[in-house]
């Protein structure tokens, strides 16, 4: 008598991120690295950060990292530390995640707006060019997705203006163009460590990083409140710190870093193939330049009816997203800055044709194929 053989059962679902998949196999390293810090009773810039910051500025090679609360209050101290306030213009992109320029408008600084590369959706270093001026404070170039801008016309415009550059690399630990890391090209790089980053905390968590010593100096006083005594305040700072539980599971995550970046990259190979096969010329797949090394935060393509094509997917269990719905200069709060539709038409044609797919390292085969057979299927039925 055989026996019948099994198959699986088919997919309904595919997340578009899942943690649980990448934590199981760090639980027990995970939960003794809290451990320990709960025996420690030791909840801020203990041993644990102390320790990540060296292990991070020798990964992104640079020579100093300082640990703080998340990614935007990087960018935020970053700006505090070179001076950036009211009055000052800081040149960046019309088309990201909103800290890049609300952090700028915090500091009483106006955001000026440049649109994008329509292939990689990083700054237009040609529209950086035509919009300084006398009041240009620095330049902030977003590592969007994973891609980094190009730093290659980026740093000698900010040279030629005497200006420095602040690397939005939120997205993109890892990532390198012309084989120098992401963050350590300028006079500061920003990181965050959000959940759903590559290298995610289990909550807020960021990290600036630099070459200059002063700066470093500068911006660990300013997460402090600006003392570097206790209630003995040189400057006004804030509470930008990265706390000891959130760098101790950092410490176990980062080695890991590596081999998750060499899946998601591996996963985007995937997809290309998936797609040539369908033959579905009428999706836009995500550019990797020559000198860019991806790592992949986000899967971005582009394709007609983005919202019939969502809306297709969720019902049919797939989790994707839609980075970002609307660029800076059509918000509501920068309406001062003057802008209206059509200024920048490269970012909101990518505001209203990009979508992004599951991409994490953890993804199967027979997920990415799910995807793609689905994909398919939205635009057989669209065409019926």
């Amino acid at each position: 008598m055989t026996t019948p053989a099994t198959t699986s059962p088919p997919l309904t679902s595919v997340p578009l991120l899942d943690l649980k998949a990448q934590y199981e196999p760090l639980r027990d390293e995970i939960l003794a690295a809290v451990t320990r810090v709960c025996d420690s009773q030791r909840f801020i810039l203990g041993p644990e950060t102390l320790a990540l910051e060296r292990e991070l500025a020798e990964q992104l090679g640079v020579t100093d990292a300082v640990g703080v609360s998340s990614g935007t209050d990087a960018l935020l101290v970053a700006m505090m530390a070179l001076g950036i306030g009211p009055g000052d213009e800081v040149i960046t992109s019309t088309y990201s995640f909103f800290a890049t320029a609300g952090c700028i408008s915090r500091l009483g600084a106006r955001p000026v707006l440049v649109d994008i590369d329509p292939l990689t959706y990083n700054i237009d270093p040609a529209g950086v060019a035509r919009a300084l001026t006398p009041k240009t404070r620095a330049i902030l170039p977003v590592h969007l997705y994973g891609h980094c801008a190009d730093m290659d016309a980026l740093i000698p415009i900010a040279a030629g203006a005497g200006v420095p550059v602040i690397e939005d690399a939120c997205q993109s630990i890892g990532a390198t163009w012309h084989g120098r890391q992401a963050g350590a090209m300028g006079a500061a790089g920003c990181f965050s460590f959000f959940p759903s980053k590559n290298l995610g905390a289990f909550g807020d968590g960021g990290l600036v990083t630099t070459q200059d010593a002063a700066l470093a100096a500068e911006i660990r006083l300013l997460r402090g409140h600006g003392a570097q005594r206790r209630y003995y305040h040189d400057k006004v700072g804030g509470n930008f710190r990265l706390d000891e539980l959130q760098a101790a599971v950092l410490r176990v995550k980062a080695p890991y870093l590596s081999g998750w970046t060499a899946a998601r990259r591996r996963n985007a190979d995937r997809y290309r193939a998936l797609f040539a096969a369908r033959g579905l010329s009428q999706i836009v797949l995500p550019v990797q330049q020559a000198a860019a090394f991806h790592i992949y935060n986000q899967f971005i393509i582009r394709l007609p009816q983005r919202d019939a094509a969502r809306d297709y997917l969720q019902a049919a269990g797939i989790g994707c997203e839609v980075y970002y719905p609307v660029p800076f200069h059509l918000q509501r709060c920068f309406r001062d800055l003057g802008h209206v539709a059509g200024d920048f038409p490269q970012s909101e044609r990518a505001a209203a044709e990009s979508l992004a797919l599951p991409i994490y390292g953890e993804l199967t085969e027979a997920h990415q194929e799910y995807v793609v057979a689905t994909i398919a299927r939205f635009f057989e039925a669209a065409s019926a």
